[in-house]
């Protein structure tokens, strides 16, 4: 994939995220201007944007410091590195344990989501030379699901899926009607970019799941 490429898809995922994460704080904020509001679904929410934003503000500046190949593939090793390191021990504060839980499932998403991405190292013409014009990007090539991973947008689309969390840290996959999606499926096409949730409502309350239009041409394959 060329660098500009590459430049393309990273800084809309990171934008996609940083929106998801700015509006998960306003609806604390706006939350916590009504009295006796209850605030540990927004609070659980933030916890979670904020952990997926963190690797992908840390992505940006890297690669404005070293350019997008080095750049990412500098950010995935410390990503890699800080899971690695982080263990299994808890703290006995609830809080710390949630932020910790949030931030490693960010970890996770992010090396998911760049997970295979090759990138060409970028080339700087020669002085006085001029360049060759950029070709056309070549179309690009819709994904092929395993059936199991097309069963599971098929569900999302037909049967109401949504993601809910009534403790911290203990997500589940509910459905208004037809068969339950696996959890692990659900948040792998999520990471994938083929389906998405609707962070205006907490994981308390539970967060529709429905496709982009990626996921939806998938299935229209």
């Amino acid at each position: 994939m060329e660098a500009s490429i590459a430049l393309n898809v990273l800084t809309v995922r990171a934008a996609h995220v940083f929106e998801e994460d700015e509006a998960a704080r306003t609806r604390l904020a706006k939350a916590l201007e009504v009295d006796g509001a209850q605030v540990d679904g927004f609070m659980d929410t933030v916890l979670a944007t904020a952990g997926r934003a963190k690797p992908w503000r840390e992505l940006l500046k890297r690669i404005e410091r070293h350019g997008v190949r080095e750049g990412l593939a500098k950010q995935r090793e410390e990503v890699t590195e800080r899971l690695l390191q982080w263990g299994f021990s808890m703290s006995t504060s609830m809080v710390s344990n949630a932020q910790r839980i949030a931030e490693q499932d960010g970890l996770r998403r992010f090396l998911s989501t760049t997970d295979g991405m090759e990138i060409d190292a970028d080339e700087t013409p020669a002085e006085g030379v001029t360049p060759e014009p950029t070709p056309e990007p070549a179309p690009v090539e819709i994904p092929k699901p395993t059936p199991a991973q097309k069963r599971t947008l098929i569900a999302i689309r037909d049967n109401g899926v949504k993601l809910q969390e009534l403790r911290i840290g203990r997500a589940t996959v509910e459905v208004e009607h037809g068969d339950r999606p696996r959890k692990d499926m659900v948040q792998w096409v999520i990471s994938q970019g083929w389906a998405k949730t609707d962070t205006s409502r907490s994981l308390f309350q539970g967060q529709p799941v429905t496709l982009t239009a990626v996921g939806e041409t998938i299935l229209a394959g």
